[in-house]
C-alpha cells in the first residue's frame, strides 16, 4: 500500500452537515450570550449593592424557580396553550381573510375599515368583554390572543399578494394557468415572506394577549403569577415569572422563524 493512499486529504463538510451544525452553533452562541448577561447582572447587583426590592440577583431568581417549580411549570403550560390556540386561529383566519380580500375588492372596501376600527379598541377593554362573554376559560384568553394576531397577518397577506409582478402573472396566463394555479404557484409563494414577517410579530402579540387575558381572573397562568407577585410585593416571583415569559416568547418566536426558513427556503439564496 502506497503512502499516498494512506494520507487522504481531509474532506470539507458537506452541505447537509453544515445545515445541521449551523442551528447548533447559533444555539451555543445564544447560550453564551445569556450566560454573559446573567454574569454581568449578578456582578452589577453585588458591586453597586442594589437592593433586592429593585433588582434581585439572578442566582436568587433561579433558586426560587428551583425550589418551587410547579407554579411556573403549570403557568408556562397554561399560557402556552392559550397563546398557541389564539396564534393558530388568528394566523389561519388572517391568511384566509387576506386571500378573500385579494379576490373580492368590494368586500375588502366594505369590511377592512371595520377591522381597522376594531384594532383601535384597547386590548384591556376588549379583554373585559371577552371574559364577560366566555367566562374565565382558556377559550377567552385564546380569543384575546386571536384578536391581537389576525390583523397584522391579514394586512401582510394582502400586501404580499399585491406585490406579485404583473409580468409574471401575464406569463403564466399565457401558458394557460388557471386562477388556482396562479395562486398556488406564484401569488401565495410570493406573499409568504410578508406573511411570515407578520407571523413573527404575531407570535409575540399572541403571548401578550394571553397574559393580559389572565389578568381578568384565573387560577393558573403566567399572568396570574405576575398579579400574585405584585399584590404580595414578591419581587423575586415577579422576576422569575418574567424570565419564564421571556423563555416562552423567545422559544415561540424561534419556532416561527424556523418554520419560515423551512417554507421560504429561497430567501437565503437571494
Amino acid at each position: 500500500m502506497s503512502t499516498s493512499s494512506l494520507a487522504q486529504p481531509a474532506q470539507p463538510p458537506s452541505g447537509a452537515s453544515l445545515r445541521l451544525l449551523l442551528p447548533l452553533l447559533r444555539a451555543l452562541r445564544g447560550l453564551a450570550i445569556l450566560v454573559a448577561v446573567f454574569a454581568a447582572w449578578e456582578a452589577l447587583v453585588v458591586a453597586f449593592a442594589i437592593r433586592p426590592y429593585y433588582l434581585p440577583r439572578p442566582t436568587v431568581i433561579f433558586a426560587a424557580l428551583w425550589q418551587t417549580p410547579a407554579p411556573y411549570v403549570q403557568g408556562f403550560l397554561r399560557t402556552l396553550s392559550e397563546t398557541l390556540l389564539g396564534f393558530v386561529a388568528g394566523g389561519v383566519f388572517g391568511i384566509g381573510i387576506g386571500l378573500l380580500f385579494f379576490r373580492a375588492r368590494a368586500l375588502r372596501e366594505l369590511v377592512f375599515p371595520l377591522f381597522i376600527v376594531s384594532q383601535t379598541i384597547p386590548v384591556i377593554a376588549f379583554g373585559a368583554l371577552v371574559v364577560l362573554w366566555f367566562g374565565n376559560t382558556l377559550l377567552a384568553k385564546a380569543a384575546i390572543a386571536f384578536y391581537l394576531t389576525f390583523f397584522p397577518v391579514t394586512v401582510n397577506t394582502l400586501l404580499g399578494l399585491e406585490s406579485v409582478d404583473p409580468r409574471q402573472e401575464a406569463l403564466l396566463r399565457s401558458f394557460g394557468a388557471s386562477p388556482l394555479q396562479l395562486l398556488t404557484r406564484l401569488q401565495f409563494p410570493t406573499a409568504l415572506p410578508q406573511i411570515f414577517v407578520a407571523l413573527r410579530l404575531a407570535s409575540s402579540l399572541a403571548l401578550v394577549g394571553a397574559i393580559v387575558g389572565e389578568w381578568f381572573g384565573d387560577t393558573v397562568g403566567l399572568g396570574v403569577l405576575l398579579l400574585q407577585g405584585m399584590y404580595t410585593e414578591n419581587v423575586v416571583s415577579i422576576w422569575a415569572t418574567l424570565l419564564v415569559s421571556a423563555l416562552l416568547g423567545t422559544g415561540f418566536y424561534a419556532l416561527v422563524a424556523a418554520a419560515e426558513r423551512a417554507f421560504v427556503f429561497w430567501g437565503a439564496e437571494q
